[in-house]
């Protein structure tokens, strides 16, 4: 039982930290959209398009929080940067798991190769979280207390629809 209990949420943080862009983290707005492609889970996201949706993201966060001219010019480029240098780590999940279901589909177990590529993508989901939280930390930096609550009640709204969320 414990076991299980540990493995659901490491699968949850994985997820969240590798398939995610900072502006979906903090918006809680497209995070779906920007982990699946565009919507129906097929369609890869187009990488050429990622500042046209950071963009559309970011002004919808603008206008739930009130946001300064000053702090807007502040925040797009600690965002932009961030998404940017996240979004190769969506090709990278993709092949991960195209191997691992290779490795564990391959008429012989190779126990080592499966460990090899889990070590490596506990990696890339901390090096990614690592710059998520960076991103996080340095946008929470440019807004006031009242700014950060209101996207605390957003992020706590939208968290408890849908996906059988817990609450609490």
């Amino acid at each position: 039982m414990k076991q299980d209990t540990q493995r659901a949420p490491r699968r949850r943080f994985f997820k969240v930290a590798a398939l995610s862009t900072v502006f979906a983290g903090m918006s809680g707005i497209g995070l779906g959209a920007l982990a699946r492609g565009r919507g129906d889970g097929h369609e890869p996201f187009d990488p050429a398009r990622l500042d046209e949706h950071v963009d559309r993201m970011l002004k919808h966060m603008y206008v739930e929080i009130d946001a300064t001219d000053a702090q807007k010019q502040k925040i797009d480029p600690i965002v932009k940067q961030a998404a940017k240098e996240l979004q190769p780590l969506r090709a990278q999940v993709r092949e991960a798991r195209r191997e691992g279901m290779q490795l564990l589909s391959a008429d012989t177990i190779d126990r080592g190769a499966i460990e090899r590529l889990r070590v490596q993508q506990i990696a890339a989901a901390d090096g990614a979280s690592k710059r998520f939280t960076q991103a996080l930390t340095d946008v929470a930096e440019v807004l006031t207390p009242e700014q950060r609550k209101t996207l605390a009640a957003r992020f706590a709204h939208r968290r408890g629809r849908g996906r059988g969320a817990e609450r609490g």
